[in-house]
């Protein structure tokens, strides 16, 4: 039998729904550095839920896609889709940081945040869509990936905005520099796996990294640091961009 080291346990349990047996860490931040592994598990899934249904049965790619989306929120408990329109009220709805911060803690959905949702699903699907029509699903799983390393770079990066604490508290005030360090050569690995002597995905990941760093200064000006809702937010904002790349000629 398998033994996984607690800190990947804490990484799987936290972005997914995935079960696993085991203790979890300790330090809750040390899952940092399993979380580009996590998101190729969680593109795997996906880029294999896509390989079934249009290789092997045929399924339109539409309704392929619709199903790439839906089994993609439902392996993350749709985590990252809550901070995004958390973080879209908040930034649209308040106009001081402290104000926007009791607006992002609120659990109710306003009109920013269902917008934004919506406009981030469109997306996704219609990328899905192009991707698979042109054989790049393999996107998928590097989308995925890179997501889950903004979220690290964030929260070593950035500091915490609550001061009362929060439910992504220990991940970002425990975070440092070896954690980044650890997620970013697992994500510099798989790059290199997926690319096999393309440079398109270093490119995407640099692109995604200019991106995540945008959204953390941003996000500092606007709520005085990070929380649990921007990692999300952030994550599924770069995982749509990266989608997107192909779409554009990259």
């Amino acid at each position: 039998m398998i033994t996984l080291p607690p800190a990947l346990i804490s990484a799987l349990r936290t972005l997914t729904i995935f079960p696993v047996s085991g203790a979890e860490s300790k330090r809750p931040a040390d899952a940092l550095s399993w979380f580009p592994l996590t998101g190729v598990l969680i593109g795997i899934a996906l880029w294999a839920v896509q390989q079934l249904m249009t290789g092997l049965l045929g399924v339109p790619v539409m309704i392929t896609a619709v199903t790439v989306v839906a089994v993609g929120i439902l392996i993350t408990r749709g985590l990252h889709l809550d901070g995004l329109a958390d973080w879209a009220d908040a930034v649209w709805g308040g106009w001081t940081p402290p104000r926007r911060l009791a607006i992002m803690k609120d659990s109710s959905l306003g009109t920013f945040g269902t917008l934004a949702l919506i406009l981030l699903l469109l997306m996704r699907y219609s990328a899905i869509i192009s991707l698979i029509e042109n054989d790049q699903a393999i996107w998928i799983i590097l989308a995925c990936m890179l997501s889950r390393t903004a979220q690290v770079d964030l929260a070593v990066c950035f500091p915490y905005a609550r001061r009362e604490g929060g439910t992504a508290a220990a991940f970002i005030r425990e975070a440092h520099s070896g954690h980044r360090r650890n997620a970013l050569l697992t994500a510099l690995a798989f790059i290199l796996i997926i690319g096999v002597f393309s440079i398109r995905p270093v490119l995407a990941a640099l692109l995604a990294l200019l991106a995540t760093r945008f959204f953390g200064h941003a996000c500092k000006r606007q709520f005085g640091g990070i929380t649990g809702d921007t990692l999300g937010a952030a994550s599924a904002i770069v995982e749509t961009l990266v989608l997107l790349l192909p779409l554009i000629g990259l």
